[in-house]
């Protein structure tokens, strides 16, 4: 189905921080899958745990216990601040989780609220729900009547959420980073303040860290950096650095379902887990987030004086290895092929913005290298 609105490139093959096309030319890769290539690709910790586990099981149901399941779980809240998880298959019905879960916490404690505030610009899945959660036009006027229950605020204001706050509500959802958005960053003690608010009116915080999670942002979990705890987490992407799964967590007061209230026929499988563990567990065990951190900033330096170098370009924005350039006119497109035609891959994530999450193992001489083509790049949009 025509759904997609693909580059001129048919990719074959990856390793690390390259991939080839079907002509055996490489591309050095920022874009990673989306944000999902966190390890880089086909790295040998991850290829080892599939291998292994696709010869001993790899589909059973949540009827039984498994033991990468366990594993997975354990680690994902020894490493957080939450009590109890939910495997999912994508970010999405992560999301999708999340949102019945404040839900039956609504029902349950807060007489029947079931609202739900979320922001402008935000982006948090393509079922219908998370389709009503994502505040922009563009995604929900072709898919209308959408499901009610949600309420799109600005962004980054807290007096949006006070004001659209009402005895129907059970929770806010935010991203901390805005991904799919633009890279919008908030102001640092926002999420403090919409923490206080929830609290102030017994509302659930959810945070949807499906693109800022596992090290993305220089942080294990971009709530991290932010002083606050969120009631409910959503995950995916880079747990998996490429095999399908998502997750939610939540705080023990928070866990509203009873059993047969939410599932799934292939959620937890033990091959997904045995991807999860082995990726988280490397991304913990060598301190990726402190790499992400180092090596992000060195990007932020270079974009910023690239942008100082062209007029044109608006601002950089961002965090960790999740970064966007900005320009004053639509000619984030135009960008992205100058790339592609000089071995680079970015994603335009705007029409007037590039976004570059290359995967976490990035190292300088692929910063220097990536920097060089994009400078070369917009030379000649100058």
């Amino acid at each position: 189905m025509q759904v997609f609105k693909r580059l001129p490139l048919t990719i074959v093959r990856g390793k690390g921080m390259k991939v080839w096309d079907d002509e055996g030319r490489d591309y050095l890769d920022f874009v990673a899958g989306l944000a999902v290539v966190s390890l880089g690709h086909c790295h040998p910790v991850l290829v080892r745990a599939i291998t292994q586990q696709v010869k001993l099981l790899t589909q059973t149901s949540n009827i039984y216990y498994t033991i990468p399941q366990l594993q997975l779980s354990e680690l994902l809240v020894k490493s957080s601040c939450l009590d109890r998880v939910f495997i999912s298959n994508s970010g999405t019905e992560a999301v999708e989780g999340a949102i019945k879960l404040a839900r039956r916490y609504g029902k349950a404690h807060l007489d029947g609220a079931y609202e739900i505030i979320t922001a402008y610009q935000s982006f948090h899945g393509r079922t219908l729900a998370a389709t009503a959660a994502t505040g922009q036009n563009a995604f929900q006027e072709p898919f209308t009547p959408l499901p009610t229950g949600f309420i799109n605020v600005p962004f980054n204001n807290i007096e949006s959420i006070m004001n659209a706050t009402g005895k129907q509500t059970c929770a806010v959802m935010l991203e901390p980073i805005q991904g799919e958005g633009g890279v919008n960053v908030p102001d640092d003690d926002y999420l403090d303040k919409v923490r206080n608010w929830c609290d102030e009116k017994g509302l659930l915080l959810i945070l949807d860290e499906v693109q800022t999670g596992i090290g993305r942002t220089g942080s294990l979990y971009a709530y991290q950096q932010y002083g606050v705890e969120p009631d409910i987490m959503t995950l995916a992407k880079g747990l998996g650095s490429g095999v399908p799964i998502g997750a939610f967590l939540a705080k023990e007061k928070a866990c509203a379902f009873k059993p047969g209230e939410h599932g799934g026929t292939y959620v937890g499988n033990p091959l997904m887990c045995a991807a999860g563990y082995a990726v988280l567990s490397y991304i913990i065990d060598n301190a990726v987030p402190a790499h992400v951190a180092k090596t992000g900033f060195a990007l932020y330096i270079g974009l910023q004086k690239l942008a100082e170098k062209y007029s044109f370009v608006k601002e950089v924005r961002g965090r960790g290895l999740l970064l966007a350039m900005s320009f004053k006119q639509e000619m984030a497109g135009k960008v992205v092929d100058g790339c592609l035609e000089n071995g680079l891959l970015v994603n335009m994530v705007k029409p007037d913005a590039i976004r570059l999450m290359p995967p976490l193992i990035v190292e300088g001489k692929d910063i220097i290298k990536a920097l060089d083509i994009l400078d070369k790049v917009l030379a000649k949009g100058n």
